[in-house]
């Protein structure tokens, strides 16, 4: 049929509402039927069942969705979807939805502004309206009751879309150029003149107008004196007044003090802890040692040296 852009050998889906009468649907099934001739094929098909259905992807040349007169269809997203699933690559689909012309507070039905946006979010491309019709003082208090809206104006607009010359999931190999890569032996050609402008010989260095800076001549007498030890610590090391190193210490005060731990000796408090464990207190950091001669210097370990 020319008003569908329908040719001979097409496979084309009819897809139907409750609200048109079955006179109209046979009617344009044998028109169709007529159009694609016996080499074609025709499917029919209730919008309320088309999930339900069991159609392989890529099916149909053509779909018509609501194109019945009489009818008044609302497609989903999801039958949006599953059209677009069972139309072939480069497939056309026409529908026909009713919709408001404002939006408000209603989900049931679309405005006239998102429904190209809905076909398109389904998968189609090459949205676009086609026509826009009156609805019937009937036909508008026949929608307002089914769906449950009330004060809106409604209109029938007829849109058209097709599916994209691929399928989901598709895959092609592409075929890459790539310019060759010049050989390693082959060098890059120098231009003459370019590289007498950069070469330096040897005995440009000795060019009576060239002066060179003798670099010790840069230096003051305070840069050439050696800087004290002490100066170079760290401030944090010395903090508060304490000889306390700080964390990652790098100024020597760590190891000065561990030295000075190592060095020191622990006085004894009661004269006796020479003669033996037998003499000594209970918190004698030399218990457990043997005996020792007065004034000889003992070496204790560090464990030895905290508080019991």
């Amino acid at each position: 049929m020319a008003e569908y852009g329908i040719s001979m050998g097409q496979q084309v889906a009819i897809i139907w509402d409750s609200q048109s009468s079955p006179e109209a649907l046979q009617h344009l099934v044998q028109n169709i039927q007529a159009a694609v001739g016996v080499e074609g094929h025709v499917s029919v098909e209730n919008v309320n069942q088309l999930l339900q259905s069991s159609h392989k992807e890529s099916s149909f040349d053509v779909i018509l969705s609501g194109m019945v007169p009489g009818s008044s269809t609302v497609h989903s997203a999801e039958v949006l979807a599953e059209i677009a699933r069972i139309a072939k690559p480069g497939g056309r689909v026409l529908l026909k939805e009713v919709v408001t012309t404002e939006a408000g507070n209603n989900s049931k039905l679309k405005t006239i502004t998102k429904l190209p946006a809905a076909l398109t979010l389904s998968g189609l491309v090459e949205v676009e309206e086609l026509q826009k019709e009156t609805l019937t003082a009937e036909q508008v208090q026949s929608i307002k009751e089914r769906l449950g809206v009330q004060g809106i104006e409604l209109l029938s607009v007829r849109m058209e879309g097709k599916k994209p010359n691929f399928e989901v999931g598709s895959s092609s190999q592409l075929k890459l150029s790539f310019a060759k890569k010049p050989a390693a032996s082959e060098k890059p050609a120098v231009d003459p003149t370019a590289a007498k402008l950069w070469t330096l010989s040897a005995n440009d260095m000795n060019d009576d107008d060239m002066d060179l800076l003798d670099s010790d001549e840069l230096l003051d007498p305070e840069d050439l004196k050696k800087p004290d030890p002490a100066s170079l610590r760290a401030p944090s090391c010395k903090e508060a007044g304490k000889r306390k190193a700080c964390k990652n210490c790098t100024c020597g005060l760590a190891e000065e003090l561990e030295q000075e731990k190592k060095n020191l000796q622990p006085k004894s408090a009661c004269g006796n802890c020479y003669l033996g464990d037998a003499f000594r207190c209970a918190s004698c950091p030399y218990r457990g040692m043997p005996a020792f001669k007065p004034g000889e210097k003992i070496l204790l370990n560090e464990n030895s040296l905290h508080d019991a």
